[in-house]
């Protein structure tokens, strides 16, 4: 649990610093999703210095997956956007109002109920179909992308935050079903669909970062990566609350999501503002 919540500062706080890198930089001439654009953010310290972060919180997020169920860490991970709106408050200079602190607080408390009542990770090791399916998911992911860069800015920031989060539950899935780095592991599906779905979704996240509604985008991302690897943990690898608290576990669920759809604003950096007009003489 602890390396859970190490992953979500991570996380947090690289997506306030990869958001301002990611506007920072010239959009791409076409209306698609632009790869190049993520070449061009990586020229920014900023995104730089949440790629690293990135990194550190990807590590941890793996250990954490190895130790408690998925439902857990996915939760934790959303929670994510509690330290996002208290960077941006001290990066963006962003005013919190009691409303957003309250969700803070709610985001912590469901945190605090998942981890009195989450067990140890379930046993289930994954079937070959779950592993082929979840490669189907990942190319599905970069497909749906390719065709949402072509919307108007506002469903095309939910549909990217959706694809993402979707790649990114992905992830979390696939470790679950890659069993250390043996060579053997070469044969895996489920280690393809983990780097097809993690660099699918970082493409697709930064798109949605640089144009259109971030907040719309970032809820999406966070229903993307909790809800559905929560239901393939349970449902087919065995993941289960402690004996007696699985109502504590949902509502902990329940409530660390909605605190972190509440405060989804944080993923986006303020607009500059407006040069005043000249008056005339």
């Amino acid at each position: 649990m602890i390396c859970a919540l190490g992953a979500a500062v991570c996380f947090g706080t690289a997506s306030v610093l990869q958001a301002m890198a990611s506007r920072a930089v010239e959009p791409g001439t076409g209306s698609g999703v632009d790869p190049a654009l993520m070449m061009r953010a990586v020229r920014q310290w900023r995104y730089l210095a949440g790629l690293g972060l990135d990194a550190v919180g990807f590590v941890l997020q793996i250990i954490a997956l190895r130790h408690i169920p998925i439902y857990v860490v996915g939760a934790a991970l959303a929670a994510s956007l509690a330290v996002t709106a208290v960077v941006a408050a001290r990066l963006m200079r962003v005013r919190l109002s009691r409303t957003e602190w309250g969700a803070v607080g709610v985001v912590c408390a469901g945190l605090l109920m998942l981890g009195l009542a989450s067990g140890e990770e379930g046993s289930g090791e994954g079937s070959l179909a779950l592993k082929l399916g979840l490669l189907a998911v990942a190319g599905l992911v970069l497909l749906v992308g390719a065709v949402a860069g072509r919307l108007p800015d506002g469903p095309r920031a939910l549909v990217l935050g959706l694809a993402a989060g979707t790649g990114f539950g992905v992830v979390e899935v696939a470790v679950r079903l890659i069993d250390g780095f043996s060579p053997a592991e070469l044969r895996n599906p489920a280690l393809y669909a983990l780097l097809l779905g993690g660099g699918a979704a970082f493409l697709l996240l930064t798109s949605a970062l640089q144009r259109g509604s971030v907040t719309v985008a970032t809820a999406g991302l966070v229903l993307g990566e909790t809800i559905g690897p929560a239901v393939v943990g349970v449902v087919w690898l065995g993941d289960r609350p402690r004996e007696g608290l699985a109502w504590l576990a949902v509502t902990g669920f329940v409530v660390a999501v909605a605190g972190a759809l509440a405060l989804a604003r944080f993923g986006e950096p303020p607009e500059p503002a407006p040069e005043p007009a000249t008056r005339p003489a």
